[in-house]
């Protein structure tokens, strides 16, 4: 029998029996608290110990209650997956009805908005209570091809006894994220699920290639849409002087006059026209526009900036930084990238260099190019409370850092080595003390 180098079976070196029985062992083995014959793969293994920390039992299938026809019928409206059904059906279905699949389309919380695929899996599917409006998260039915992508934000497929759950054993499920290429924020998850017979092991390249190409089309929409905005702010801007812009719901900039160009402005969570005070803007004016906002920076002197900046990483799988002080507060939702980097700065107070950012990402001090980058990304939204040489917050930021109560959950969809090392040691709590700068 062929083992990967962490000694799980290579699911293609075996028939699909075998491999099922082998993982039927692991499962029973490493659940019971015996020595497995071989380890479960890490990301496995993981959504394990997350959900036996949430009380999930293996051994009965709990659900939540489905979403009413017309709360779906919200979300389907609300979300941007709809924009991309298109893209998945014509990537996916006509595959996976060959090969006695379902596609599933959920939302960010797990929820099932979609389903289509085989009739016979899908009538299997309704005995496992994977129908619309089901709350498919990792936290409420255990490992999955849904929950589990949504909170590793990587592509995972679950296999026969990989799922935590002993009713879904007899099931496969490839699951990909898809996140809004604006901000980086999960909007969703694309799956692929069958019988366990039906299981192919490229079926996880696949998946993961189709949701790459919905979320290169979400992109394509949103410059068409700033192209629109555009051409709607152009007249306006031709006649104002100073500095002003006209940016999407988002803050993207579609056109600006009487200053640098700036890809993104970071806008309070709800913003509503008058004056408001804009980090790296200052004060300004805030007018509508069909699709976005027409802001016009004022040339008086930037008031006292905030001086409490707040990085939340308790949630596992929303991040976010808040600044406020006197003047007011902004919130921005951080991207998965974003959160890792500001998290790392938080636990290092005295900085750190690009090279080390580069190690605590990536494991490799020569990528440091690609943290400069990054961090000019986010100086965009949070420069004025940076410093480089190393990088780090500035002495005025008072800084607090909000962590998950189990430091096993502290950025679970990260593998960056220095968060690692922050959840498997007490590191991260001692550095959320007064002692260190960071609350």
């Amino acid at each position: 029998m062929a083992h990967s180098a962490k000694g799980v079976p290579r699911l293609a070196a075996l028939d699909v029996g075998q491999a099922a029985r082998v993982l039927s062992e692991v499962r029973s083995a490493t659940l019971s608290g015996r020595r497995a014959p071989v380890p479960p793969r890490p990301v496995i293994e993981a959504s394990w110990g997350r959900v036996r920390r949430g009380g999930l039992d293996p051994d009965h299938d709990v659900r939540a209650a489905p979403l009413s026809p017309g709360e779906i019928e919200r979300r389907r409206r609300d979300s941007p997956l709809r924009h991309v059904l298109p893209v998945l059906r014509e990537g996916l279905l006509s595959v996976a009805n060959v090969a006695q699949h379902i596609m599933v389309v959920a939302d960010a919380d797990g929820r099932v908005l979609w389903r289509e695929g085989s009739p016979s899996v899908l009538r299997r599917a309704d005995g496992l209570g994977f129908e619309p409006g089901a709350d498919w998260g990792e936290g409420v039915v255990g490992t999955n091809g849904v929950g589990t992508p949504a909170v590793t934000r990587r592509p995972v497929q679950v296999f026969a006894s990989e799922h935590f759950v002993r009713s879904h054993t007899s099931w496969t499920c490839t699951g990909a994220p898809i996140t809004d290429p604006r901000d980086g924020r999960l909007i969703g998850v694309v799956d692929v699920s069958g019988p366990l017979e039906t299981m192919h092991p490229a079926t996880l390249a696949w998946v993961n290639a189709v949701a790459k190409l919905a979320e290169a089309r979400l992109r394509e929409l949103h410059l068409t849409a700033l192209d629109r905005l555009r051409a709607m702010a152009a007249p306006p801007l031709a006649r104002l002087g100073g500095r002003a812009l006209a940016v999407d719901k988002d803050g993207w900039t579609a056109a600006m006059t009487g200053m640098p160009y700036v890809a993104r402005v970071a806008l309070p969570e709800s913003l509503a026209p008058g004056r408001c005070l804009l980090p790296t803007l200052g004060p300004c004016t805030v007018e509508p526009l069909p699709g976005g906002w027409l802001i016009r920076a004022a040339d008086t002197p930037e008031p006292e900036r905030a001086t409490r900046v707040a990085l939340d990483v308790a949630h596992p799988r929303r991040w976010s930084v808040t600044v406020s002080g006197d003047t007011g507060s902004w919130s921005h939702e951080l991207s998965p990238r974003h959160a890792e980097l500001l998290c790392l700065l938080a636990l290092h107070r005295t900085g750190r260099s690009a090279a080390d950012l580069a190690a605590d990402l990536f494991g490799d001090p020569a990528r440091a190019v690609t943290v400069r980058a990054e961090m000019s990304r986010v100086r965009r939204y949070l420069g004025a409370f940076l410093e480089h040489r190393p990088y780090r917050f500035c002495d005025a930021a008072e800084v607090d850092l909000l962590l998950p109560r189990n430091p096993d959950d502290l950025l679970p969809h990260s593998v960056a080595p220095g968060v690692v090392r922050a959840r498997s040691t007490s590191q991260s709590r001692a550095a959320a003390t007064p002692k260190s700068g960071v609350r």
